[in-house]
Order: C-alpha cells, then structure tokens, then sequence
C-alpha cells in the first residue's frame, strides 16, 4: 500500500523528479528547486517517513523495502497527473529508490541522475552497522544519529568554511522521525543489487560525484559509468557526499546540461 508524499512543486516545463537522502527531506533540494525551477517543473517529495510524510510506527521493526518507496513515488505522479515520462534525480538513498523505480516503473522514466549513490548491495558488515541503528535510534535519539554522520557528508572544504550548511544538516537529520530512521535502514541493508542492471539499461543516466566523497567515491561511480550504456560521468569539485549542496552552481550546471541534451 502506497503513501501519500508532502511535496514541493515549482515551476513549469519539462518534470523533474528530485529524491532525497538518508536521513534527509525535500530541503537538501533547496538551491537545485530555486535555480533548476527556473527552466523545468520540479518536484521534490519527502519520502516515506521523512519530512512532513507519513509512516506507520510498525516500519520501525518491520523495515521499508525500497520497492515501497518507489511505487510512494509513482503514486505521487498519478495524484499529479503527469502521465509520460520524466527526469529523476536521485540522491544517495535516492539512487537507491530510482534503481527500483526503473525496475517496478520503466514506463515513467525518461532519463536518471545518479548523484552520490551506488549499486552495489551492502557489504555484511555494513548490513550491521544498518541493523545496529535500526535497532538503537529510538533510545539514541536522531540528534545522535546527525552526529555519527556528519563527518562523513561533508567534504574538506565544507568542513573548514561552510559551518552554517553543516549546522542546517545536522538540524535536519536531528528532527527526522526515529521510526523513518529505522525503516529506512532496515529497507537499505536488504536492498538488490543493482550492478547487474547497469548494461541493461535504455535510458540516458547522468552520473554525478563530489570528488571528496568518501561514502559513494568517485572510482567507484566512474566504474558504474563505465558498465552503463548511454551514460555521463561528471565530477563536482569542493564537494564530498553532499554535492548538491556543497557545490550548488556545479550539479545545477550538470543536470541543466543533461537534461538539454535529452533527445527529444
């Protein structure tokens, strides 16, 4: 059963789809909606969970299989009435769901940007780590969960000069819903893996890294370009794991870039 998405919804033109991190919202967006906006309509749910949407305090336990997420997504589309195919950005989770929405929605896919993710499934002990803050979030408490992330979002760079966008994160992971949390870690450490789809697929897919990235690294990202047909690969300086953010004007620069050059 699908759930109803909060969404931000700007714009007019050519749809694009903006979804979110872990354990983000729609905000991590906000400079790509302010500028992408401009040009395109863009969408950017809260997934399930997160944000200003819904979830079901079972998932806690029970976890999200990412599948979930993606037909919440599709669902979104159908309450929009936006029928034909379009643009999806997907960042880290995020990456994570668009690999599934094409599996279960090929049918709404016209073209997909990679930011910051992976295809590969988790690693066992990856899995555990997942499973430990499943399991220990609600005594924690989210503000925990922000300070066990944050060195690893950033890049250098934002560490040293950019306080203030460290300061908005880590208010947003702190004031996100343990229970999403939770699910949404369980849902990830049980995730396929996608590496087997990457020479199946028959869409443009734009491949995007901050080169200080040390959670989906940039050799890592450049080898799934490498086995993706009809794909770029674009790396975004000054930027670790939240490029979007840390380097704004560089990521809007590449989807604006993709998206033109789409065959029309």
């Amino acid at each position: 059963m699908t759930v109803p998405l909060h969404a931000i919804d700007r714009g007019k033109g050519e749809t694009l789809v903006l979804l979110h991190g872990f354990p983000l919202d729609h905000t991590m967006w906000r400079f790509q909606t302010e500028a992408l906006s401009q040009h395109y309509r863009v969408i950017a749910p809260d997934l399930r969970g997160f944000g200003q949407s819904s979830i079901e305090p079972i998932a806690a336990k029970t976890g999200v299989p990412l599948g979930d997420y993606a037909d919440d997504v599709a669902a979104l589309l159908d309450e929009k009435e936006i029928a034909g195919p379009v643009t999806f950005v997907g960042f880290s989770m995020g990456g994570y769901i668009l690999w599934q929405l094409y599996r279960r929605h090929r049918d709404r896919v016209r073209a997909m940007v990679m930011c910051d993710t992976r295809a590969a499934a988790d690693t066992p002990q990856t899995q555990e780590t997942r499973f430990k803050m499943a399991e220990s979030v609600e005594g924690w408490g989210s503000a925990h969960v922000a300070h066990l992330m944050t060195g690893k979002l950033f890049g250098p760079a934002t560490m040293a000069g950019s306080s203030k966008l460290v300061e908005e994160i880590v208010s947003v992971i702190g004031r996100t819903d343990p229970v999403a949390i939770a699910a949404a870690q369980r849902g990830m450490a049980h995730r396929d893996d996608s590496t087997p789809l990457l020479p199946t697929i028959d869409v443009p897919i734009l491949y995007v890294v901050g080169v200080d990235d040390v959670i989906s690294t940039r050799d890592e990202m450049k080898s799934m370009a490498a086995a993706t047909p009809n794909s770029k690969f674009v790396e975004i300086q000054d930027a670790g794991h939240m490029s979007p953010m840390e380097n704004p004007a560089a990521v809007n620069r590449a989807i604006e870039e993709f998206v033109e050059g789409l065959p029309t």
